[in-house]
């Protein structure tokens, strides 16, 4: 009689389990998804309709499915209905602002310049915050790194890390970016001399990015370097090469191998990185270190009067976000620029005969780099047709007015880069035309809307390593261009893709040949 009570008992309260799981899937995958689904309605923003708890997700598959299946091999520049169909396809429907859905989260797609405009001059830069499911979504990548801190704590590692960046600082890693480039030259050479003149160069390139980036970061050249290097790829691979439920709530649960594949890969990565972290800081040499690991280490040490320190956890955290953000956006602006002027030889020979004139056979040096005007117009424009950094994500910490609609406190935003860089109405018709001679005497490139051009984000919270960017792109171009021509191989298959940032799909073959 008591097993049967006992029984009963535990029946009652594993159904009292079951509703309570059921009543809490209920509220979160349908009832406050369609409750801020009709307060967003209210307040005049329109969008592709939601079907909880996958939101749009399913039809942003069937999208990118009926984009591959169409895939072209014409290399042409209007790119943007190849990496993001669905958004191409909703703006026609919608316009430039609306609202789409990734599973329960609700995201104000934007890519209109001048609503932008108006909603960032309405908040300051610690008040812009970043989507939550994306931070959790990406913490085995970038943890508490800048780009995903906000409020007080971006400001104190905001303080910390500019000062990493400034010119006297760069200026000391200049050499280790020589002898790596000057290294990879070697090899091409004499892979050129076995009769192998085809060179996949996206892969190079990222190879010799992710060399020097170790270096100026860590300065580390050994095993270490190449290990980090490697689990961060595979951490990229596993976190952006699959199918995701990205704002599902329990979504990580659809593909628990890959979650937790990632979520190891990021416990490796960050061992070896705080074992590097403390060993500098254990070391006598610490201060004579000028890498960005020993600068962002004294840095440390002498704001603490204010409280602004980090912890060795973040540290390790802003070591990844260098290691990522540091050598995947040089590599494909590098990567990208190679595409276009192995397709136009003119500026090719243009931009080697500014070498040739700034240059010469001295010595590279920052200062003269600064002279390079016409490298800097092609990487403007390369930046605008080919961003690495397709999307910028924010999300509103107060509610924002702008004009007649309101957009509340903790909405998602996606900010459309490649849209507004290949928009006719900002750019004019010759908008998918690789045209570097826009920038020469105009920033912008001639756009129409200052926030229409977009390469490094917008307001307080741009790319803090962006000069770094510049630096080692003029380097790389300058000593590859004054030693090999480049042609695009017949086997390159045009097809950019968003993996976080944009890339060729498969690869980058170019023809390389000796210049002498």
């Amino acid at each position: 009689m008591e097993f049967i009570w006992l029984c009963g008992i535990f029946v009652a309260m594993l159904a009292t389990l079951c509703l309570l799981l059921l009543l809490i899937l209920t509220l979160s995958w349908w009832v406050f998804p369609i409750q801020i689904h009709k307060k967003l309605k209210r307040n005049g923003f329109q969008g592709p309709t939601p079907s909880f708890p996958l939101g749009n997700i399913e039809e942003m598959k069937r999208k990118n499915i009926i984009k591959s299946s169409l895939e072209s091999s014409n290399l042409t520049h209007d790119i943007h209905s190849k990496v993001f169909p669905y958004f191409s396809s909703w703006q026609k429907l919608y316009g430039k602002v609306f609202v789409y859905w990734l599973g329960t989260e609700p995201f104000l797609y934007i890519a209109d310049a001048e609503f932008l405009k108006k909603m960032s001059t309405e908040v300051m830069a610690k008040r812009w915050g970043k989507p939550n499911v994306f931070r959790n979504d990406r913490d085995p990548m970038f943890g508490s790194g800048l780009v995903m801190v906000e409020g007080n704590d971006w400001v104190r590692h905001r303080h910390i890390v500019a000062p990493a960046f400034n010119p006297l600082n760069l200026k000391v890693m200049a050499s280790m970016m020589v002898e790596s480039t000057n290294q990879m030259m070697n090899k091409w050479t004499n892979q050129i001399n076995f009769g192998n003149h085809e060179i996949d160069v996206e892969k190079e390139i990222i190879t010799i990015a992710g060399e020097i980036i170790a270096k100026t970061s860590f300065g580390v050249e050994d095993e270490n370097a190449k290990e980090v290097f490697n689990k961060l790829r595979a951490l990229q691979m596993t976190l952006f090469n699959t199918t995701r439920y990205v704002g599902v709530p329990f979504g990580k649960l659809f593909n628990v191998q890959k979650n937790l594949e990632a979520k190891k890969l990021g416990k490796e990565i960050d061992k070896l990185l705080l074992s590097i972290v403390e060993a500098r800081k254990s070391s006598t040499k610490m201060n004579s270190k000028k890498d960005l690991l020993g600068l962002l280490l004294q840095e440390n040490n002498h704001v603490d009067r204010l409280g602004k320190t980090l912890t060795s956890r973040e540290v390790v955290d802003e070591c990844k976000t260098f290691f990522f953000g540091g050598h995947e956006t040089t590599a494909l602006a590098i990567t990208w620029t190679l595409l276009l002027l192995a397709m136009h030889e003119d500026w090719q020979n243009q931009l080697r005969e500014e070498i040739k004139e700034v240059v010469g056979n001295n010595e590279i040096d920052i200062t003269t780099l600064a002279s390079l005007k016409k490298m800097k117009w092609v990487m403007n424009e390369v930046l605008r047709l080919y961003p690495p950094a397709p999307n910028v994500q924010r999300q509103a910490r107060e509610d924002i007015r702008v004009d007649d609609v309101t957009v509340p406190n903790g909405t998602n935003m996606w900010i459309d880069v490649v849209a507004m860089h290949h928009d006719p109405e900002l750019w004019g018709e010759d908008v998918n035309e690789f045209k570097p001679e826009r920038f020469m005497d105009d920033v912008n490139g001639g756009c129409k809307h200052k926030m229409g051009y977009l390469p490094f984000g917008f307001g307080g919270r741009m790319c803090v390593g962006r000069n770094l960017t510049f630096m080692e792109y003029k380097i790389v171009l300058t000593i590859l261009l004054s030693n090999f021509t480049f042609k695009v191989s017949p086997s390159y298959q045009h097809s950019p893709a968003i993996m976080l940032s944009l890339r060729p799909t498969h690869g980058l073959p170019l023809i390389v040949e000796p210049l002498n």
